[in-house]
């Protein structure tokens, strides 16, 4: 899925877009209702294009995530996040089989599931592009192969717990557990912002 300047505010039950860096904040606009504000220091951003789920091999990213949620579903929507754990548990190991039961809790999981269906629910489930084959004499190599795959910024996924996030801008999340972001940069300028809490 592609969810390019999609991002989550603690303590929102929505997702938001991303509009523009304002000084010492971040202006967002709620999905649902269009309605901006501006996510201030104390608030805590995740940009969901930064975020992996970890597994017992290399860390997926939300988006291949969502991608296998689409394909089970065939396109509907998934299973309520407000269901009972047990529940919960089962249909992500459907979904994930190889997902890190240590390191993801039944929080990511249901973050996870929350977000698909506000997504499914506005019709924002958008499949990224895939790129055509190379030929086996053009073997150029892309930055992600062999290391953390990108984003649809460009940004690596790097670890944190039950997600990733981008390890190259060297944003220092503040999150001791969940969902971290890193800072992100705008398109068509040389500007970066960094998601409220980071420093």
């Amino acid at each position: 899925m592609n969810l390019k300047d999609i991002l989550a505010v603690s303590g929102e039950g929505t997702l938001f877009k991303f509009i523009a860096q304002g000084k010492n904040a971040v202006i967002v606009e709620n999905l649902e209702t269009g309605r901006r504000f501006s996510a201030g220091a104390t608030a805590k951003v995740s940009a969901l294009d930064e975020i992996a789920i970890f597994t017992t091999g290399e860390d997926m990213p939300l988006s291949k995530v969502m991608d296998r949620i689409h394909d089970k579903e065939n396109g509907g929507e998934a299973l309520s996040h407000k269901q009972p754990d047990a529940g919960l548990k089962n249909y992500f190991a459907e979904v994930l089989p190889e997902y890190d039961r240590d390191r993801v809790y039944i929080s990511d999981i249901k973050k996870v599931l929350h977000w698909y269906n506000i997504l499914h629910k506005l019709n924002l489930l958008v499949k990224e592009e895939e790129k055509p084959e190379e030929s086996a004499g053009d073997e150029v190599s892309d930055a992600a192969t062999g290391d953390a795959a990108k984003s649809s910024t460009g940004v690596a996924t790097g670890k944190a717990v039950g997600v990733a996030a981008s390890k190259k801008t060297g944003a220092k999340a503040k999150e001791k557990a969940g969902f971290k972001a890193a800072s992100k940069t705008e398109s068509g300028s040389g500007k970066k912002y960094k998601p409220s809490g980071s420093k």
